[in-house]
């Protein structure tokens, strides 16, 4: 099939594009390289470099062109996490929500069949402990820009499958990490940021206490339910599922497990959930997805690789 990735330079895109390839289909790229690096791209796949957030490229019908025959669209190309949506929540808007639009109506014009929305767990907010774990059904309380922007995509997916008949789906990823996670810059994630500062021998930085915890999710358990998504022979009418592994490790246990007996040094808390907790049942049962990879087992090899 003909496929189209957003953000398909960035971490979790360029897994999918590989898996995308390795099956057999022609995958296009959009990507602006705002964050993605150029070098992580297959290089079978056709690449534009291009802003999503560009309205004029509706209006002059520039997708109707590369997406001519395009089946699915996994949208994937967003600006994420929650602390720099708090400070620059303008910028975050244009891409999160006006480019998911735009990538919408793009799909509608161009006849695509299905649209697979990467969302966010950091759309259930701060979670109560007897509410935990989460499943798609819970209470929403988007705390930051990022995640109500997330919350808006979804919404917006599931009115065009009911205005357009665009089939649409909304995965709620839960802290990714795998091959190609950032080292460092505004989309590093806490393990990468530790890497990092072991490598250059700093003490690891951990904000607050540390005993929040977050439910880790394997890249190629993600590019798995993309996977399963997109090309699953059923009906989608903006169905959501979460994404993650159905278990979590606090901050301060990941620290341990990746920086052993190295220095810490505890930060001013930032505004986050104090525990992201996946039920996963529902990705299980209709996407017969399941997961392969528990954190221990994969930062072991990480860490062989970094040589930390």
């Amino acid at each position: 099939m003909r496929c189209l990735v957003t953000g398909g330079a960035g971490f979790i895109g360029s897994n999918l594009i590989d898996r995308l390839i390795d099956d057999g289909h022609t995958v296009i790229v959009i990507d602006d390289l705002s964050t993605g690096k150029e070098v992580n791209i297959n290089p079978k796949a056709i690449f534009h470099k291009v802003d999503i957030s560009e309205s004029y490229l509706i209006r002059t019908g520039w997708y109707k062109t590369v997406m001519k025959g395009v089946d699915t669209v996994f949208h994937l190309a967003a600006k994420a996490r929650v602390q720099p949506s708090i400070e620059n929540p303008i910028e975050y808007h244009n891409v999160n929500v006006d480019g998911t639009l735009n990538m919408l109506k793009a799909s509608v014009d161009a006849g695509v069949r299905r649209f697979i929305f990467s969302s966010s767990s950091s759309v259930y907010g701060d979670v109560e402990q007897e509410d935990l774990p989460t499943t798609e059904e819970s209470e929403l309380n988007p705390m930051s820009p990022y995640a109500l922007h997330k919350l808006i995509g979804e919404q917006y997916c599931k009115l065009y499958s009911k205005l357009y008949g665009l089939e649409t789906v909304c995965l709620r990823y839960f802290n990714v990490y795998g091959e190609r996670q950032p080292l460092e810059g505004a989309y590093c994630l806490v393990m990468g940021i530790f890497a990092q500062q072991l490598l250059n021998n700093e003490s690891l930085t951990i904000n607050g206490t540390g005993e929040q915890k977050r439910d880790f999710t394997y890249v190629g358990d993600v590019v798995e339910a993309n996977i399963k998504a997109g090309f699953m022979k059923m009906k989608f009418d903006g169905d959501i599922f979460n994404i993650g592994n159905g278990d979590n490790r606090s901050v301060n246990q990941l620290a341990d497990m990746i920086g052993g007996n190295a220095t810490r040094i505890h930060r001013d808390p930032v505004i986050e959930p104090k525990e992201t907790l996946a039920d996963n049942g529902k990705a299980r049962f209709i996407l017969n997805w399941d997961i392969t990879m528990k954190i221990e087992d994969w930062i072991e090899k990480y860490k062989k690789n970094l040589g930390i």
